[in-house]
């Protein structure tokens, strides 16, 4: 049973949540973890890097001159990828590098790295996060209240602009809502921070995933 504290805006502890692990699957299944960060990474790369091969560039295909009694190097094609204009030895194609996890394989990830976190003490739960006008000034002044000096993820409950625009200009700082959450995002961050509201609707949306026969 872990012991996590929820704090105000000013940083002062108002109340205690008692988390059971096996609400987030119990242990951590780090291969599956790996899995699903190698798939995050994979997903957000573009592939459209190409360049032309020989069979591409315009030009003769007749070889330029005998193979024998010149006096040169042997040559082919002006379409040779050793000659100015001609195309490029093991040339690039656009490439689909894109993985994929089934939706329950992802479900378990995300609750494995939010575990992780609880477990080296990187998550913060505050009661309630709200601006009347968003300003980067106030935001920083809540993660300083809450000694957050590395990189963050705050998990909202529901999309609030204010806390977006707030926060959107603070370097190594994102925000996210609760029901968006992945494994990739998580490890990316230093450290989580959750609104009370946010973390109870994750907690038990994943008592009710695991259903009677696991709990």
């Amino acid at each position: 049973m872990i012991d996590l504290a929820v704090y105000n805006t000013d940083g002062k502890e108002v109340d205690r949540l008692k988390v059971d692990e096996s609400a987030f699957g119990g242990v951590v299944r780090y291969s599956l973890l790996k899995q699903a960060v190698v798939m995050y990474h994979a997903n957000k790369r573009v592939g459209t890097a190409a360049t032309k091969s020989r069979g591409m560039v315009a030009g003769s295909t007749r070889k330029i001159y005998r193979q024998k009694g010149t006096g040169f190097a042997r040559a082919g094609t002006r379409r040779t990828g050793k000659r100015v204009g001609g195309g490029v030895t093991f040339a690039k194609v656009a490439r689909d590098f894109s993985k994929s996890m089934p939706k329950k394989q992802r479900k378990l990830a995300r609750d494995s790295a939010i575990l992780v976190k609880l477990l080296g003490s990187d998550v913060v739960v505050v009661d309630k996060l709200s601006f009347e006008n968003p300003k980067t000034k106030d935001f920083v002044k809540v993660l300083n209240n809450l000694s957050i000096d590395r990189s963050c993820l705050v998990a909202v409950g529901d999309y609030n602009e204010n806390i977006y625009k707030s926060a959107r200009n603070v370097p190594k700082v994102a925000v996210m809502p609760a029901a968006q959450l992945n494994a990739g995002d998580i490890c990316s961050y230093r450290k989580m921070m959750f609104t009370k509201e946010a973390f109870l609707s994750v907690m038990n949306k994943t008592d009710k995933a695991q259903g009677p026969e696991d709990s």
